[in-house]
């Protein structure tokens, strides 16, 4: 069984205000995209930024909060990831193809839930 509420009591120490928040894989996607889902404090807030090689845009949902995310909350981050409208004109749908592979070390849960999940549709 998952703790879908639990929150971490912070993303940063003191000598940090951005970090690699949770990695994420698309294996059956045409190229295997991986992306990064980075934390950044600022004005009071933690906004939720997606980079991956390409820089491709992402909507993501939620786009910032006060403070950390439930594990509920991060798992409908990366489920909830969207490409930028624009960018699936270009073609870029494919790159969210599948069920990704997710990891955070402030998740530790997130890797075996994506796992399970990958397993009951029979992905690997």
């Amino acid at each position: 069984m998952f703790d879908f509420k639990f929150q971490p009591e912070t993303y940063f120490s003191e000598e940090t205000t951005s970090v690699l928040l949770i990695r994420i894989s698309f294996p059956e996607s045409t190229w295997g995209e991986q992306i990064s889902i980075y934390a950044h404090q600022g004005q009071g807030k933690i906004t939720y930024e997606a980079v991956d090689f390409y820089g491709s845009e992402y909507l993501l949902i939620p786009s910032s909060s006060f403070e950390p995310l439930t594990f509920d909350d991060a798992v409908y981050l990366v489920e909830g990831m969207q490409l930028h409208p624009e960018q699936e004109e270009s073609g870029m749908q494919l790159v969210l193809d599948g069920i990704p592979e997710a990891e955070s070390i402030f998740y530790p849960e997130m890797k075996r839930y994506f796992a399970e999940k990958r397993k009951n549709f029979g992905l690997d």
